[in-house]
């Protein structure tokens, strides 16, 4: 599917235009929505996000990842078990701090807060909504700014700064990471800093592929049409088409959770005390 392309007028971007380079205040959006079928041994009672590596889901580093640099308000859009992340997320607090709890007066004191400072939105964008829709049912709560986007099972040490300022000075509607796999996964050819062609799942030959970790303008929702679009098609294609979507490179470390060799790699690295993604420092590990 081709769109008409929009006005310049509408697509050159200034930097004033840009509302929402604010730091933290930035919203980060994580789709969790899918049925991780590669992983039924891991998701048959739990949403792919909910995997654990090292104790903790794999959505719980994605978003140690983000707030490491300052980013905490986030958007998760859930379907499969949804319910669970939202479980999850409900007892976050508590779970994660030391307290005293006073049962004659039915009281609870907080000894030691030990959570996080995160703002957590949890959006159920249906069941069987594919990527893009799920964007686009988050629109009211993305309103006119700025943010970003991943996908719930991904981890990197990709500089989340550097990226942003990256996006903010290429003035385009969206901006891709672009990592090289391993091998199983579609390619992007790149002139400059712009992505001329995005090709899902064809042989890679070492080219970079989408890695997720987008900073995306408010307009790319206009490219999805509803809830059976894939992000990863039409829009991001015609974004492409366009000379809209730029490709920020990483040659780090990266990597999907999409089989159950991947949780146990990952699980290794973690349990081994060498996770690459680790870039925080605190008491939660």
């Amino acid at each position: 599917m081709k769109r008409k392309k929009i006005e310049d007028s509408k697509i050159n971007l200034n930097i004033e235009n840009i509302k929402c380079f604010r730091g933290e205040n930035m919203k980060v959006v994580i789709l969790c929505g899918g049925l991780g079928t590669r992983l039924m041994e891991e998701t048959k009672d739990i949403p792919k996000p909910m995997v654990q590596i090292g104790g903790k889901p794999i959505l719980w580093h994605i978003m140690k990842i983000y707030s490491h640099y300052g980013y905490n308000d986030f958007i998760i859009c859930v379907g499969y078990k949804g319910e669970v992340i939202k479980e999850y997320f409900k007892n976050y607090f508590l779970n994660n701090s030391d307290f005293t709890v006073d049962i004659g007066d039915n009281k609870i004191e907080i000894v030691k807060k030990c959570s996080e400072s995160w703002k957590v939105t949890i959006i159920d964008t249906g069941a069987n909504t594919l990527t893009g829709g799920r964007i686009k049912r988050i629109k009211e709560y993305i309103k006119n700014e700025t943010f970003m986007l991943t996908y719930g099972d991904g981890v990197s040490d990709v500089n989340i700064k550097e990226l942003v300022e990256f996006h903010k000075k290429n003035k385009h509607l969206a901006t891709v990471t672009a990592v090289i796999p391993e091998g199983r996964y579609g390619s992007l050819k790149i002139e400059g800093d712009i992505v001329t062609e995005f090709a899902e799942k064809k042989d890679n030959d070492n080219k970079r592929i989408n890695g997720g970790f987008f900073v995306l303008e408010p307009k790319v929702i206009d490219y999805i049409s509803g809830d059976l679009i894939m992000w990863e098609k039409e829009p991001l294609e015609a974004l492409s088409e366009e000379g809209q979507l730029d490709a920020y490179p990483h040659d780090g470390f990266w990597m999907a959770m999409d089989k159950l060799s991947d949780k146990k790699r990952l699980d290794d690295m973690w349990t081994s005390g060498k996770a690459p993604w680790k870039i925080w420092k605190d008491e939660l590990k």
